[in-house]
């Protein structure tokens, strides 16, 4: 099970949001790029960058950060980058700089054209974000929600070719509530290629549970305020996942 750390970008800090509301943000550094290292040094695989800036913008805001954050992850560990790509020469951008993984979330529901042509673009380096509530996919931050089956789309995402899914459980997000491993489940048993869980992770149980369901198409999962706020430690959670691994 891989152990994700995210590092959520709004104004040149490290944040957290509580279900998505960017007036509901908690700074947890002012350099980003420290908080990056961190990771790294407590054993980190990947890392999860979300520029939320760009994703109200809808082009990317945080980029300089962004590139200051691949350079010091050098060659250690692959980064993936979501938040405002609406477009193939963003996605180019990234990969030049050195991201492995571009993720398209709103612009894959809304412009599924734009999806298909990335997926055909740069085969292995797109992820989709699906975020639901009750099985509904929701867009624009989360602002709306959609009549998208979550389900549904992520089967007709899989056949473009995107590399994995990354589900959010948008009422847990933030809130330390525990991952909707049912949901998760049962999203990852309609796909063939891999999920990766994202909101509520909350302690080391959030992580036995989902290294509970591993076989069942779950890669891994993103951790946010577990470890910034101290109910999680990413080393020990990323040891007792290695030690539950099938």
């Amino acid at each position: 099970m891989l152990l994700i750390p995210a590092i959520d970008l709004k104004d040149g800090r490290c944040v957290r949001l509580r279900q998505g509301d960017l007036d509901d943000a908690t700074i947890f550094s002012e350099d980003p790029t420290a908080v990056a290292r961190q990771w790294l040094e407590q054993g980190a695989r990947r890392l999860h960058l979300v520029d939320l800036n760009g994703a109200v913008a809808g082009k990317p805001k945080n980029e300089a950060l962004i590139k200051a954050i691949v350079a010091a992850m050098g060659e250690d560990i692959p980064v993936q980058i979501g938040g405002g790509i609406r477009d193939l020469d963003t996605i180019e951008r990234y990969l030049n700089f050195g991201i492995s993984y571009v993720i398209i979330g709103t612009a894959a529901v809304k412009d599924p054209g734009f999806l298909h042509d990335a997926c055909g673009a740069f085969p292995g380096n797109i992820i989709v974000g699906l975020d639901a509530r009750d099985g509904k996919v929701a867009t624009d931050g989360w602002s709306k929600l959609t009549k998208h089956d979550v389900t549904d789309l992520a089967k007709k995402f899989e056949d473009y070719g995107c590399e994995s899914i990354i589900y959010t459980d948008i009422g847990r997000d933030g809130m330390l509530s525990g991952v909707n491993i049912e949901a998760t489940v049962r999203l990852a048993q309609h796909v063939r290629i891999p999920v990766i869980a994202s909101g509520g992770v909350t302690d080391l149980k959030d992580i036995e549970a989902l290294c509970a369901v591993e076989d069942e198409g779950i890669e891994g999962a993103i951790l946010g305020r577990s470890i910034y706020e101290g109910t999680l430690d990413f080393a020990q959670a990323q040891q007792l996942a290695d030690d539950l691994a099938p």
